[in-house]
């Protein structure tokens, strides 16, 4: 241990409950600043997962048709030249998928392209004999779409056996079933522009997300077809990545590629992603004021010290110390204070966060959990110990330039300032 680095425990040892007043509140902002992060992080997270367990990556839909501006340009070579250029911000779109065949063909050319499922979907009048409900109704084929979704997992009642062996068989929402009060082995009539059809309830889903356990009935798709009657073509392609965070690229390849309207998560869902952000900023702000008031209390210690310690220092530079060696003593009392502070943030955060993610929390709307959800990532804990890093080594840096210009002679005359 060098000299520098004993003298700087001196001189924190002689302030003692401001040291530890100090390093409680880093301990408490690096270790809050942890636990407030692996909370906002993993409800996000989560919250992605249902997403794309629901909805997919991609969304393959409508056919567009670019319309044509007629541009003259005017050439110094002729009188007046003229071409044509696609104007994307007016498409014509023609509803649906045609030929989703190729679309499928097409799409396995792409790297990242994991699964496909064609999907038709349109809007129906559920009944029970206790009430009916508006509802929409989407064909699949179920090997392709357990594929792209999570669907085979989200069934709370029933099976999903039970629905590939039936061919009249359907699966309702949770909350839509509990709105008609229908169970597994009910019969239930939907209707379709007069036309009614009886079919079987095989399983009931929940997937978390009010919008779609309210209204999404699944059934096969050639009895979709039967009910809407569209003997061709489909409404969307839903796609699964390898990549989630390249469907925004995959979608503009796939939109020239087919002409199709292709739709990524990321657009689909800025809303809700955009309130995760804003709410993360929010807390490290929260947050690190919790570090900024122990950084400033560090600096009242620090000038304390620099204060009573005049005469010690005006010794310490008689004897050959520099104003750089002066300097590093008071930063090495910041540093001590915050690798210590640090460390405690950290064990802190950690326990924090594991007692959170046992906690009971019964959330649906955008997502279904029974507890919290917490992310634990590394760049937590370094964004936590980079903020303390940078409030509590600005904090020590102005008593230690103080220190460091005490002129010895000034002190022993009692004019140091």
């Amino acid at each position: 241990m060098t000299p520098n680095i004993q003298i700087a425990i001196r001189f924190l040892i002689a302030k003692k409950r401001s040291l530890l007043m100090s390093l409680c509140g880093i301990a408490f902002g690096v270790g809050f600043f942890i636990v407030t992060q692996a909370q906002l992080s993993g409800f996000e997270e989560f919250f992605i997962r249902t997403i794309l367990g629901t909805d997919g990556a991609i969304r393959i839909e409508d056919r567009f048709q670019n319309t044509l501006a007629h541009v003259e340009a005017a050439s110094s070579t002729t009188s007046g030249s003229k071409f044509f250029v696609a104007d994307r911000g007016n498409r014509r779109y023609v509803e649906g998928v045609e030929y989703p065949d190729e679309i499928i063909d097409a799409l396995r050319t792409m790297d990242n392209i994991a699964s496909t499922s064609s999907v038709l979907k349109g809007r129906v009048l559920v009944q029970s004999p206790l009430r009916s409900e508006s509802a929409q109704v989407y064909g699949i084929v179920l090997n392709d779409h357990i594929s792209v979704s999570d669907l085979e997992d989200q069934i709370v009642f029933g099976s999903i056996e039970e629905f590939r062996s039936t061919p009249t068989g359907i699966l309702i929402g949770r909350k839509l079933a509990d709105r008609l009060q229908a169970r597994v082995g009910d019969s239930i009539i939907i209707e379709n522009r007069g036309d009614q059809n009886r079919y079987q309830v095989s399983g009931v889903y929940e997937t978390g997300v009010s919008d779609i356990d309210r209204v999404r009935i699944f059934m096969h798709l050639d009895q979709a077809r039967s009910l809407l009657k569209k003997p061709h073509g489909v409404s969307f392609v839903q796609v699964s990545v390898f990549d989630r965070d390249r469907a925004e690229y995959d979608s503009v390849v796939i939109e020239n590629m087919t002409n199709h309207s292709a739709a990524p998560w990321q657009d689909r869902e800025k809303v809700w992603l955009d309130v995760f952000k804003a709410l993360q900023v929010s807390a490290v702000i929260t947050v690190s004021t919790i570090i900024f008031i122990s950084g400033l209390g560090m600096f009242n210690t620090l000038v304390m010290i620099v204060m009573e310690k005049t005469r010690e220092i005006a010794i310490l530079r008689s004897m050959g110390y520099s104003r750089a060696d002066i300097s590093a003593i008071f930063l090495w009392q910041g540093g001590i204070v915050l690798v210590f502070g640090i460390m405690f943030g950290f064990a802190l955060g950690a326990a924090v966060t594991w007692g959170v993610s046992n906690l009971p929390l019964r959330v649906r709307g955008i997502f279904s959990t029974d507890s919290y959800v917490v992310e634990w990532s590394a760049m937590h804990y370094f964004w936590a110990a980079v903020t303390a890093v940078i409030i509590v080594m600005v904090a020590s840096l102005a008593p230690a330039r103080r220190a460091a210009r005490l002129v010895p002679g000034d002190v022993i005359r009692g004019t140091a300032s």
